[in-house]
């Protein structure tokens, strides 16, 4: 696929405003070098140790990127979504360096593929460019730290809360979270056997409703509260 039909180059402007701002010679550029490319769910991207040799631009889909240790458990990072690239392969990219996890595809993939040769080439010509991915190394390095502060200073129970919260609500309205306990262990960097423990204990505090792969919200006041001061209960993370 080309990024010169109409509907992706449309999307990609859209999504990336700041290609619009740089002016004809680099939006020639950048066409003639960059293809779009697709990935479907279940796709792994990128592991430990890889090079890499394209910076991806999302138009559609979502990607995850984690961490895995030595003992099995994996740790998500953040996630990618259209608008988005990823800062690891940025900082890959610029100091020559293999990637340091692993990104897989959970929906879908439509992306931009930008040679790694230009992503250095253009820092140094393109002020659009490189204003570009400054930002996406200042805005995503402040949501890997959050993940850290989580894990450092924050129980398990209060992190399994804040996550139900942030992926059970939307808006006013409560919806069935379609995770298994190891989906969220996988997320948070825990043990399924801690998970389903502390999920148990929501489900007798009246917090949610649990079945096969599936998590329903019944009542967020509580969860609120143990996302703030936790059940009383040692996490054993």
């Amino acid at each position: 696929m080309s990024i010169n039909e109409p509907a992706k180059k449309q999307r990609l402007y859209q999504l990336f405003p700041f290609l619009e701002r740089a002016g004809d010679d680099f939006q020639r550029a950048f066409s003639d070098v960059a293809i779009v490319a697709r990935f479907e769910p279940g796709a792994q991207i990128c592991d430990e140790r890889s090079r890499c040799s394209h910076l991806p631009l999302l138009l559609e889909g979502v990607a995850r990127i984690f961490k895995s240790g030595e003992n099995g458990k994996e740790i998500t990072l953040y996630r990618i979504r259209p608008g988005e690239s990823c800062v690891l392969t940025a900082a890959c990219i610029l100091s020559d360096l293999p990637f340091p996890a692993t990104a897989t595809v959970e929906q879908r993939l439509d992306v931009v593929l930008v040679p790694a040769d230009f992503v250095r080439a253009w820092i140094g010509r393109d002020e659009a460019w490189r204003e570009y991915l400054f930002g996406l190394v200042a805005n995503r390095l402040a949501s890997i730290i959050q993940v850290v502060e989580e894990v450092v200073f924050q129980r398990l129970d209060q992190r399994i809360a804040c996550f139900l919260l942030r992926e059970g609500k939307e808006g006013d309205r409560l919806r069935v979270i379609v995770a298994t306990h190891q989906d969220l262990a996988d997320e948070l960097g825990t043990s399924r056997e801690v998970v389903s423990r502390l999920l148990k204990a929501f489900e007798q505090r009246g917090c949610v409703r649990l079945s096969r792969g599936r998590i329903e919200l019944l009542e967020t006041t509580a969860l609120e509260r143990i996302a703030s001061e936790g059940i009383g209960t040692p996490s054993g993370a």
